[in-house]
């Protein structure tokens, strides 16, 4: 055996214990200390990005100088690239190495040194540099060790990338969760002990089967809150959900939207793409609005969940996919199979677990803990103080119909929220009991209502802009600013605010 063969392991063993060379460094320090007795070790980085060597660690204690980043010019660097290819090993004193590598070492150190190239495939990733009397035998040693040093040099380098990355993500989950007012990505089920609990019942009846379910219920109900806490309690909880609104797709694109295309297969088709089915492959596919789906499209729809094949657009392989899906719909299904407007036959396969949402008002009682949630997740998106509505409120709130559901409710409260500048919720003012423009309340509870009490449209949007404007103190873009609250283009803020006579700066302090 090599006398270098016990050091090396242990060299080994100490970097994949410790990946981070501001921990492996020390420890690969005092393991050569006995074989080299160097004073100092450092490990450089050269940073293609940056132009820069970075150190990573070091043990012992270098001078001060060499523990800082250096920038050396780019001939310096394409020189130091050249030599750490090589593999090159030079021990001779400090400042020869400063004149052979210029760039590496800073002028006036004094005493002997060694340095390593480092190279890993063909790229250039480094240095190791030691100070002090170095041993007889120290380059046999050096070149012994470049190799672990080099892959210590690139995990560390990989680490930190991830580190960045899982920042980045981090940053874009907070501010997506910030935009959708949401403290986390789960969708929260009010009423799930309330108002919901049939239908929650039946959800964890069904979530373990790859069953097809079928949502009904009135626009706004919360179908997809729905149907993605079936898909969160299946086995494909891991895989995607995907969800479509069939409604939204022009009648000609619905086939190359659903089940893909090939390149060429029709006019703008200048690439292959992948369908929805392809895309929820393994997982869930929630078929928003399928009765709006034409009758030719759900003969392949009926196929696709007989036995799993389909074909893209312009293509001739049969192509498979492991889909569970739920339709949901807000339309009399079996009306329209009754009037030849969907299929009898695919109404059979949709059609196997039925799940009925009740409208909000009829759970009623469900609303104040509703309005609560929907409050703080207004605050979060809004950047505004977390108000609860009164007793009051609530009661106006218990006596309105609810035509759109909790999509209606959420949107009245975020109205109330604005108009309420942070200093409570504008609940009568959001409904229109306390002023115009807005949703009005039951027919057979509300007061008559007098043509001239109705202000005209501009002024109710002025208005609501102005609110938008004062609240963000005349800040027009950015994530603070009034066109995110209003949901509109900055561009199209300021062509509105020119319209209705509104200048940015009025409401600057």
């Amino acid at each position: 055996m090599d006398d270098q063969d016990p050091i090396l392991l242990a060299l080994w063993r100490a970097l994949c214990c410790r990946p981070a060379l501001c921990e492996g460094a020390p420890a690969l320090s005092a393991l050569l200390a006995g074989r080299l007795g160097h004073d100092w070790l450092v490990l450089l980085e050269l940073d293609p990005a940056q132009g820069r060597l970075q150190p990573l660690g070091w043990g012992g204690a270098p001078p001060p100088a060499l523990i800082r980043a250096r920038a050396p010019s780019a001939d310096q660097r394409a020189r130091l690239r050249r030599w750490c290819l090589r593999g090159e090993t030079r021990v001779a004193p400090l400042a020869a190495l400063a004149d052979d590598l210029p760039g590496l070492l800073p002028t006036g150190l004094a005493g002997r040194g060694g340095a390593l190239g480092l190279a890993l495939d063909d790229e250039a990733l480094g240095v190791l540099l030691l100070g002090g009397p170095l041993e007889a035998g120290a380059e046999r040693l050096l070149r012994a060790i470049a190799h672990p040093c080099a892959v210590a040099l690139r995990n560390d380098r990989h680490l930190r990338e991830l580190a960045r990355l899982r920042e980045s993500a981090e940053a874009d989950r907070h501010s997506l969760l910030t935009r959708l007012g949401r403290q986390g990505l789960g969708d929260t089920l009010i009423g799930a002990e309330g108002g919901l609990r049939g239908v929650m019942q039946g959800v964890e009846q069904v979530a373990p089967t790859d069953t097809p379910v079928l949502l009904l219920g009135e626009t706004g109900s919360g179908k997809e809150v729905i149907a993605r806490a079936i898909h969160a309690r299946s086995r494909r909880a891991e895989a995607p959900f995907v969800r479509v609104n069939c409604g939204a797709i022009p009648p000609e694109l619905a086939d190359s939207e659903l089940f893909g295309h090939e390149r060429g297969s029709f006019t703008g088709a200048t690439s292959r793409r992948q369908g929805w089915f392809e895309r929820a492959d393994g997982g869930t596919l929630l078929l928003d609005e399928i009765g709006e789906l034409p009758l030719a499209v759900q003969v392949r729809l009926l196929r696709i969940l007989q036995d799993g094949s389909f074909e893209r657009v312009g293509g001739q392989q049969p192509l498979r996919a492991d889909v569970r899906l739920i339709a949901a719909t807000h339309r009399d299904l079996h009306a329209m199979v009754a009037d030849g407007r969907f299929r009898e036959d695919l109404w059979y396969r949709i059609n196997v677990f039925p799940l009925r949402l009740p409208a909000l008002r009829e759970r009623r009682d469900d609303i104040p803990a509703l309005a609560a949630h929907l409050a703080r997740k207004s605050a979060l998106r809004l950047g505004l103080a977390p108000q609860q509505p009164s007793a009051e409120e609530l009661a106006l709130l218990l006596d309105y119909p609810w035509p759109g559901n909790v999509r209606e409710l959420g949107a009245v409260i975020e109205r109330a929220a604005i108009l309420g500048e942070g200093r409570g919720l504008a609940i009568a003012q959001a409904l229109g009991a306390g002023g115009p423009g807005a949703p009005r309340p039951r027919a057979a509870t509300a007061p008559a209502v007098e043509s001239d009490s109705i202000a005209p449209l501009d002024q109710v949007v002025r208005a609501h802009i102005a609110a938008a404007l004062r609240h963000t103190r005349g800040r027009i873009e950015g994530p603070h600013g009034a066109a995110r609250l209003l949901a509109l283009n900055p561009n199209t803020l300021r062509s509105r605010m020119r319209r209705l006579g509104l200048a940015a700066r009025d409401f600057r302090d």
